[in-house]
């Protein structure tokens, strides 16, 4: 066991990682990644956060910093790193790792972006901090469980950001190290962001998270220092947050450990990832109905966490905002079943108070399939069964969806998911124009090619 600190030992790696490391496999799982942020982004752009976040992000112009998307108004880094964040995030569409704690990591990529853009990165600075970032929250996800302590995901997403940002600052060791400390001070968030009628907090903060990251990087990179050993000391993130003093494994690329960026899935549909599979049994069985109404029964088998998650609170069984409706296995499935489908317009007033829907949901109960407990968070399999009026029942299980990183989406499938997000917003040639840039991300000169494209 290492006697450094886990401050030290993510300074050990950030400051050691270099763009040769990366074999082209993970570089291109990392380009496919920047494709689906950026078409995430895009997506919500106009969404009322998103909104909301740009407006009070355009009130501090700066003449040189980063660009926030649609408008292309420059301001400071930790700025637009939250505002473009929350629209990576606000769509619940970018990638998922499921391990002792779930995230977003690609809620980091907006910030990092950002900051590339100020410092004049290239796209292989880009693609270096992007796995520095993820290799350390993606490791802190494996290492504890936050959620029933009643604090949130999203501050590995704090500590991920720091690392990421200290390696486009190129940091050194001892400023690396102060940039995660000071990260760690402020991360332990509360996880009532997820818990009851979720608001539009739910989809800012991981982006308030990634900011921080960035900004903490940004005063260390000054000297400013933080409270040290932050995971290890009397009141630690250790033992205030975790409530317990585990052994982080090591990081992806060092101790032949491998690489965890390759192991996030990419959203193939706009719910929270532990109701994919039921989605895709959904769209199977829906193939199946020649009318819902014939629907006597629905029977969604799942596992705990997803319970907990998606299931259990009263509002999501009738869900009211768009932000409870898409963290509703209840409703994503009966949504799905009616439609065939499910997209980012399944969530709007008219959808959620749909009579068919709420008649569906009246209809539906879910159980924890003890089985499925025992292959989470390897698998999220759900299965969905209907009895219908005419006595047939009907049975759809899914394991690993389409996506899930060991069933990945298909080139094909991310470009149609970019085109169908990116499209109403860029026009079809800047679009494509966008995707080329994006997909060849790491021999882009500089970030700002990419961020160009914000402007309108």
């Amino acid at each position: 066991m290492s006697s450094k600190s886990v401050a030290e030992r993510i300074a050990d790696y950030v400051t050691s990682l270099e763009f040769k490391d990366l074999v082209p496999e993970l570089r291109r799982e990392v380009s496919r990644r920047v494709v689906d942020s950026l078409a995430t982004m895009y997506g919500a752009a106009y969404a009322e956060p998103v909104v909301v976040a740009r407006k009070v992000a355009e009130k501090f112009k700066t003449v040189q910093g980063s660009s926030l998307l649609l408008s292309g108004q420059k301001v400071s880094p930790d700025m637009a790193a939250f505002a473009n964040g929350v629209a990576v995030r606000y769509l619940d569409f970018n990638d998922t790792y499921l391990s002792k704690e779930a995230l977003h990591p690609s809620d980091m990529i907006p910030g990092l972006i950002a900051l590339g853009e100020s410092v004049g990165a290239s796209g292989r600075d880009l693609v270096t901090s992007v796995v520095a970032a993820y290799e350390v929250a993606l490791a802190l996800a494996d290492t504890v469980t936050l959620r029933d302590r009643g604090y949130d995901h999203v501050a590995n997403i704090a500590f991920g950001a720091a690392a990421g940002a200290a390696k486009l600052l190129e940091l050194d060791h001892g400023r690396t190290v102060q940039a995660v400390n000071i990260a760690g001070v402020n991360a332990a968030a509360l996880r009532q962001t997820r818990a009851g009628e979720l608001s539009m907090w739910k989809g800012c903060a991981a982006a308030y998270a990634a900011r921080h990251g960035v900004f903490a990087a940004m005063l260390a990179s000054e000297g400013m220092t933080g409270p040290s050993p932050i995971f290890e000391g009397e009141m630690g993130f250790w033992k205030v947050v975790a409530g317990t003093f585990p052994n982080v494994p090591s990081f992806g690329g060092m101790d032949g450990e491998p690489f965890r960026t390759h192991m996030t899935s990419i959203k193939r549909w706009p719910v929270e990832y532990h109701s994919m599979s039921a989605v895709e049994a959904a769209i199977e069985l829906r193939r199946e109905l020649a009318d819902v109404s014939n629907v006597r029964s629905v029977e969604i088998f799942t596992f705990t966490v997803s319970h907990k998650i998606i299931v259990k609170d009263p509002e999501k069984w009738k869900p009211k905002t768009r932000e409870t409706a898409d963290h509703s296995l209840p409703y994503i499935t009966a949504r799905t079943l009616i439609d065939g489908d499910i997209w980012v317009d399944s969530y709007t007033d008219e959808k959620l108070n749909d009579p068919k829907v709420l008649e569906l949901l009246a209809k539906t109960r879910v159980e924890v399939d003890p089985k499925y407990d025992e292959i989470y968070p390897s698998a999220v399999p759900n299965r969905v069964v209907l009895k219908t009026l005419d006595g047939r029942t009907l049975s759809k299980e899914v394991v690993y969806p389409i996506g899930h990183y060991r069933n990945p989406i298909s080139d094909g499938q991310l470009v149609e998911k970019f085109k169908r997000l990116v499209n109403p917003v860029l026009g079809v040639e800047r679009s494509e124009q966008l995707l080329r840039v994006a997909t060849s991300v790491e021999n882009v000169r500089s970030v700002s090619e990419l961020t160009e494209f914000y402007r309108r």
